[in-house]
């Protein structure tokens, strides 16, 4: 392993670098997700979503471990996280921007290599504009809106696309996509519109490759996969399917160091805003991680930790840099200054916090915060 820390799961922790917290981020799990995934896809091909710093998890060392699986197609959303990313993938990794270019961008764009996903008409002139100067036929993406509002050339935007096609371009097309917006829900109607919606713009533009499943539409079956998926939370251990068991390895996990112990009596006020009463004398742990590290303040009285399997509400409101438990499931003296207690591992998962917390497994992962001690496995 990488990093300065000494550990046990049920243990007090070393933390060479004085951290109070410790993610692991297991790359070997996402290696094995990521084969799943191949697995499943093939013949299509298997992307990568790297957006968001790969989800919170380190883009870097993410798509380094991807890249050697054998993935060369990688997704972020701004052009930012492109130029980051670039000087770390060899040259015949490609990487695109989901949302396209702000104005301004368009010439160190093409300078390093990036791809950008064009997702209007407006989009669209300005990367044509742009080789017309550079003198060089550029590559682009082109995103279709199929039915969720959010990004891709709306239906009133593809007569005018197709026309500027016809005419000849400056732009080489390397594949057509949009994408699901209920592909966690694989009963729901919207996959078969959009999938239909689909189609009809493959008619409208033929002859070129299609990319449209995210992780949930890799499950949706082949006719949604077209020749290059984009999967992204279900690399990462995070549920693909609400509905279904989460056939992905689990790629993080999340311990947090107790900062005090102390017993209260019965009817004592706990946390911000005295929201929680003891209802008896009762023993508290506070841990030292809250809403500022990702862990969301709507977990008070609702979540919980755990340490060597025993579950240990949350009571009270979650604070900025801090948590409390109660641990009056445990033997007196269990837990002391520096004992580790899990938040993410095996008996929670991000779908787990996700529940209690009333969010997504998404929302949990990207808000884990650069205040824990990072190791990668």
């Amino acid at each position: 392993m990488d990093g300065d820390i000494l550990v046990s799961r049920t243990g007090t922790a070393t933390i060479m670098q004085g951290a109070t917290g410790y993610l692991t981020i297991d790359l070997a799990a996402l290696g094995r997700n990521y084969r799943k995934l191949v697995s499943m896809l093939a013949p299509a091909r298997a992307g990568a979503v790297v957006k968001a710093d790969a989800y919170g998890l380190g883009a870097e060392r993410v798509a380094a471990k991807l890249y050697g699986e054998g993935c060369r197609h990688f997704f972020v959303a701004q052009f930012v996280e492109a130029v980051r990313l670039r000087p770390t993938l060899v040259h015949d990794a490609q990487i695109f921007v989901l949302n396209g270019l702000q104005p301004g961008n368009e010439i160190a764009c093409a300078e390093m290599g990036i791809i950008p996903v064009l997702n209007s008409l407006a989009q669209w002139r300005q990367w044509s504009t742009t080789a017309r100067m550079l003198k060089r036929c550029l590559p682009a993406v082109l995103q279709f809106d199929t039915g969720m509002s959010r990004l891709g050339f709306p239906r009133e935007e593809r007569a005018e696309l197709a026309a500027a096609l016809g005419d000849g371009s400056n732009i080489e097309i390397l594949f057509i996509m949009s994408h699901l917006a209920s592909a966690d829900d694989m009963e729901s109607e919207q996959n078969a519109e959009q999938f239909a919606e689909m189609t009809c713009i493959a008619d409208e533009f033929p002859g070129f490759d299609i990319s449209f499943a995210n992780s949930g539409g890799v499950f949706l079956g082949d006719a949604y996969h077209g020749v290059l998926a984009r999967p992204g939370i279900a690399l990462y251990g995070g549920a693909p399917n609400a509905d279904e068991k989460n056939p992905m390895e689990p790629v993080v996990s999340l311990d947090v160091a107790v900062v005090q112990t102390r017993t209260v009596p019965s009817g004592t006020k706990v946390g911000y805003g005295g929201a929680h009463v003891s209802q008896g004398e009762t023993p508290l742990a506070t841990i030292a991680a809250g809403y500022a590290d990702g862990l969301p303040r709507s977990l008070g009285d609702r979540g919980a930790v755990f340490y060597q399997g025993i579950r240990l509400p949350i009571v009270g409101r979650v604070s900025m840099d801090s948590i409390t438990i109660d641990i009056s499931a445990l033997p007196e003296s269990t837990l002391t200054l520096g004992s580790l207690v899990e938040v993410l591992g095996p008996h929670q998962t991000l779908e787990d916090i996700a529940r209690d917390a009333e969010t997504i497994s998404y929302e949990i992962l990207t808000g884990l915060g650069d205040r824990y001690h990072r190791q990668y496995r």
